[in-house]
């Protein structure tokens, strides 16, 4: 009686842990597919980026480059990527990112002296010698 509700037991916390959440998982997936439309940018499971320019049921038109469209499969999208934000503010992130401590105080100093110079490269690590 005990083996039995261990065995219960087991398979109630991989129901639980496992199967469950991949179910979750398809049906995201599978809401996603059906909500793709006209204007969305995908990934088709062949690793193509595209634009959706027609749909009809379940065949769609993706434009993959311009001038160059592709008849498809709902099935055929991997994901609906989300829209691109301006270019704007990615150029702003960048400078944002540099307002850190002055170069100055990061740099690292490497003292060398007179004597040492062939055995010490440019980025002061010490280099073979050839003789």
């Amino acid at each position: 009686m005990g083996f039995l509700i261990v065995m219960l037991l087991i398979l109630v916390v991989m129901y639980v842990l496992m199967i469950r959440p991949q179910r979750q998982r398809q049906r995201e997936q599978q809401l996603m597919i059906e909500g793709a439309s006209v204007g969305d940018d995908i990934l088709t499971t062949g690793g193509i980026y595209g634009t959706i320019t027609e749909a009809e049921g379940d065949d769609l038109v993706v434009e993959i480059a311009e001038g160059l469209s592709v008849h498809m499969t709902r099935r055929a999208i991997a994901a609906v990527l989300p829209p691109e934000e301006e270019e704007e503010e990615e150029r702003e992130e960048p400078a944002a990112l540099g307002a850190g401590a002055p170069e100055e105080e990061n740099a690292e100093e490497v003292e060398v002296l007179p004597g040492e110079a062939e055995r010490v490269d440019h980025e002061g690590h010490e280099a073979a010698r050839s003789g």
